[in-house]
């Protein structure tokens, strides 16, 4: 492989690649060879970093189908480079950073085998010390000297031992010291979904202990195929479905998780969907209860959100999108004194402070679980902590692809248009940049443009432009459209500029 094959490997903070055969279009590239020269290399930084001969390096893996093969070149690569092997199989991404925090355990390092919600193809290598998951960086270091060929040689041990358990007793143990009781969900029906995940254990092993009536949960068996929906709260048909559970059978609450339960949704006694802005507002709602403080969100959150923290004695810090780049300001802020309890993401990702910043679904809707039992007490649903957040009237996303010819250097000919019409709206009226935007171009549209506001911006990891727009009235989505289409038109020949237009002409409205 060259150094450009194993760079197509890195996304963000982690490894991920195409791992099964069967989609057109898509060869493998996360190899047995792949697989095991990325192992090499941080058991070959491990060693360095702990000074120790025989490292500890814990393996797990979520349900996808390529778990067993990459579980067995990971473990049998660690061993041939000196490490001792903690196999933990199937596992939650949380788990996998939380049993380093357990000197008992005994391990050095993790790696959780997971690609998230992405399609059942794919797969992926997340890395785990106990100060924290990896950097681009570092993920940069490791497939360079994977490319090299770099390695040490050695003869190591292997155990198995699941942790889960012990990670969902300790989220027990969290609930009953905060409500002061043995089972304070007891009369509570909570439905689980875990999408055929890794997360099935949520409902037997914590929701259970803690007394919750757990009978109409659903899909709680791994299963790689992912046959009913996709594992991933920002998925419509899977929010539905869990939504149709909860009035299905009357719970009194919804959980929904993503493959690898760092992500989570959820939905109140009513079957109304709490995610995105909603799920927001709810976690920080809980955690301004007890001290006033910063929350640090994503960039395309609402402009009701940052009204609804503020009415709870908050400061709404809206900052760039990757679950790593909030959780990176959140830290900073903390560092410099201002005290940040929050970093969050609209997909669901969620890390607090008193969790290591850790982005960890299972500990966050556990949070939320606190308050559901406390609210019980006085007769109350844990939604009444949201019932005022003003939401928009209508809400919309595009993801502009670029044309043949931007393709070439899209991300220049992202930025060029991104700084157009940052400029052209300087002498605009109606039209003004948002103050302290950290990501693209953020607008705000006076009643006569629209009465919203819009995010134009770069995808992280695609050749995409992502906009998103919303808006106060109807129709008022319709109009931001026509605007984003005028101020976006002289980049025509570089994006593709047919789905703004299709909004620009749209009927209707959509929330």
């Amino acid at each position: 492989m060259e150094l450009r094959d194993w760079k197509e490997l890195k996304s963000g903070t982690d490894v991920r690649g195409v791992a099964l055969e069967g989609v057109q279009g898509e060869p493998v590239n996360l190899t047995d060879e792949a697989v095991a020269g990325i192992i090499k290399a941080f058991c070959l930084r491990l060693a360095e970093r702990t000074g120790k001969e025989r490292p500890t390096l814990a393996v797990g893996h979520d349900s996808r189908l390529s778990a067993q093969r990459i579980s067995e070149c990971c473990i049998r690569t660690a061993l041939e480079s000196g490490c001792d092997v903690l196999f933990t199989g199937l596992s939650s991404t949380p788990s996998m950073f939380m049993l380093l925090q357990d000197a008992d355990i005994g391990a050095d390092a993790s790696v959780m085998i997971t690609a998230s919600h992405l399609p059942y193809n794919k797969n992926g290598l997340k890395f785990f010390t106990p100060a924290g998951g990896l950097e681009g960086k570092d993920i940069d270091d490791l497939l360079a000297l994977a490319a090299e060929g770099r390695a040490r040689t050695g003869s190591g041990a292997r155990r198995d031992e699941s942790y889960i358990g012990r990670y969902s007793a300790g989220l027990v143990r969290f609930v009953r010291e905060k409500t002061g009781k043995e089972r304070p969900l007891e009369g509570k029906k909570i439905v689980v979904d875990a999408g055929n995940g890794a997360g099935g254990f949520y409902a037997e092993q914590v929701l259970v202990p803690l007394g919750a009536d757990v009978s109409g949960s659903q899909f709680l068996e791994p299963d790689g195929r992912f046959p009913n929906h996709i594992p991933n709260p920002e998925d419509k048909k899977a929010m539905k479905s869990i939504s149709d559970r909860v009035r299905e059978t009357g719970a009194d609450f919804g959980i929904i998780f993503d493959t690898d339960v760092d992500r989570a949704g959820c939905v109140d006694g009513k079957g109304e969907e709490i995610n995105r802005n909603r799920l927001i507002a709810l976690i920080s709602a809980i955690l301004l209860r007890e001290r006033p403080g910063t929350i640090v969100t994503d960039s395309v959150t609402s402009d009701g959100l940052t009204k609804f923290i503020e009415s709870r004695g908050g400061t709404h810090c809206r900052y760039k999108r990757g679950y790593r780049n909030v959780i990176d300001k959140a830290v900073e802020l903390n560092e410099a004194g201002e005290y940040a309890p929050l970093a969050i993401e609209t997909s669901g990702h969620a890390a607090l402070k008193e969790n290591y910043f850790l982005d960890d679904g299972a500990y966050l809707v556990t949070r939320i679980l606190v308050s559901v039992a406390q609210l019980a007490q006085e007769g109350k649903d844990v939604s009444a902590l949201i019932d005022d957040l003003p939401e928009p009237r209508e809400a919309v996303e595009v993801r502009l692809s670029f044309t043949a010819e931007g393709k070439k250097d899209f991300r220049a000919c992202g930025k060029v248009a991104i700084e157009g019409v940052s400029a052209a709206v300087a002498n605009e009226k109606g039209i003004s940049p948002a103050p302290q935007n950290y990501e693209g171009v953020r607008l705000n549209f006076d009643g006569a443009h629209g009465s919203g506001w819009a995010l134009i911006r770069m995808s992280l990891h695609e050749p995409i432009v992502p906009v998103n727009f919303e808006s106060d009235r109807e129709g008022g989505c319709r109009t931001i459209a026509a605007e984003l289409l005028r101020l976006l038109s002289p980049y025509a020949d570089k994006i593709d500029l047919a789905p703004l237009r299709a909004r620009a002409e749209a009927t209707g409205n959509e929330k």
